[in-house]
């Protein structure tokens, strides 16, 4: 599983992809990009991996860790990518910007 962090925005410029990666203790990569042009829900963090679902959140913020953490679990569980509940990401789930099919 790939995770990317925008790197223009507030949070990525803060240093959140590397707090992230170490969350997530080698669970996925975790790359940092220039610009991601989310810029309307800025603070954009995507997952992906090969032939899953893809998902791009919006409006991250730092107390979104422990959401990201559990989602990034749950979706490395999933063979497809598609989580049959997402309640068990909180208010993660409201912050989905697209899923895009694999």
């Amino acid at each position: 599983m790939k995770i990317t962090v925008c790197g223009s925005c507030a949070l990525g410029r803060a240093g959140f992809a590397e707090t992230l990666r170490e969350a997530l203790g080698g669970l996925a990569e975790v790359a940092l990009v220039d610009c991601m042009s989310g810029c309307a829900r800025a603070s954009t963090v995507a997952f992906r991996d090969a032939g899953k679902t893809a998902y791009l959140f919006g409006d991250v913020v730092a107390d979104d860790l422990p959401e990201l953490v559990v989602f990034a679990g749950l979706y490395g569980a999933s063979a497809d990518g598609n989580l049959a509940d997402a309640r068990a990401i909180g208010g993660l789930r409201m912050k989905a910007v697209a899923r895009i099919p694999g």
